[in-house]
């Protein structure tokens, strides 16, 4: 490589592609596709109809899980012959469950500018609407195909207090759900969110179990796509505690706050004295 020394290098363009809905593109995207020398993508026929959509015509190389490592050193020496090279992946931003580590790592090691794009991403645009908590989350992608490599990995993750992301096709959504509900209980609040910006999209919301039913009754459900959106694991005395809350808002409108404390209490197994407290902070 040392061949390359004396020539100005080039750049690796890091692309985000529509994850269905082909408007999603940026400006910025499809100027960079026109502009570079080279498109790396996951799969060149996929690839290939969106650039005959956008009317451009680039060479295009496969980069995907199975030649990832042979490639990545192709592509390195493309850019240290001062090629400008886009990666792309099948849909939405290249490296996030899907191919692309052991190119960057090879581009930092050789002083190669690497530059975002940045746009569509399916696990920020189902978190965005999954009415979950979004202050912290954690993404974890596909979980393992294996059971009782899935079943650690849930056994991990059940305690964590922060919303969980994940991916799933649709041959196996059912029984990730189930075994979502095996380790986090069957009333974990959770969104699952199908087809994003495609024709069919669908996104429901409830507990683990009711989503479930869900998707027994209608097998459309099943199809296509799946981000999981799990709450995470809520703490007894704070969930009690808004409980409380609620249930006293609505007694307060008919009830005077003793009644209403008393009567509160009861309904949630809480300390009277603590409710009555609650009342009065609540009624003024």
């Amino acid at each position: 490589m040392s061949i390359y020394n004396n020539q100005k290098k080039g750049s690796l363009f890091v692309v985000a592609t529509p994850i269905g809905n082909l408007g999603d593109i940026t400006l910025r995207a499809i100027e960079c596709l026109k502009k570079i020398d080279l498109i790396a993508a996951e799969d060149t026929r996929h690839t290939g109809k969106l650039l005959t959509h956008l009317n451009i015509k680039k060479p295009l190389i496969s980069f995907h899980d199975h030649n990832e490592e042979s490639r990545s050193f192709q592509i390195i020496d493309k850019l240290l012959e001062g090629q400008q090279v886009a990666l792309v992946s099948d849909a939405g931003t290249p490296l996030i469950s899907d191919p692309g580590y052991k190119l960057i790592q090879l581009c930092k090691e050789n002083k190669i500018q690497v530059i975002p794009i940045p746009g569509p991403s399916a696990l920020i645009a189902a978190l965005s609407v999954a009415g979950l908590p979004t202050d912290s989350f954690r993404f974890e992608g596909f979980l393992p195909r294996k059971k009782n490599m899935k079943d650690k990995v849930l056994q991990i993750l059940k305690d964590e207090i922060c919303t969980l992301i994940f991916y799933e096709s649709s041959h196996r959504i059912e029984e990730t759900l189930i075994d979502l509900g095996d380790a986090m209980g069957p009333n974990r609040k959770i969104t699952l969110a199908r087809e994003l910006t495609k024709l069919h999209e669908s996104i429901l919301s409830g507990d683990i179990s009711s989503i479930l039913n869900e998707l027994r009754e209608n097998n459309e459900e099943k199809k296509g796509e799946f981000v999981i959106i799990v709450s995470g694991k809520v703490d007894d005395n704070d969930e009690k505690s808004n409980q409380l809350d609620t249930f006293l808002l609505i007694l307060l409108s008919e009830l005077s706050v003793r009644q209403a404390a008393n009567l509160a209490a009861k309904l949630t197994g809480s300390n009277k004295n603590l409710a009555y407290e609650r009342a009065l902070k609540l009624k003024n």
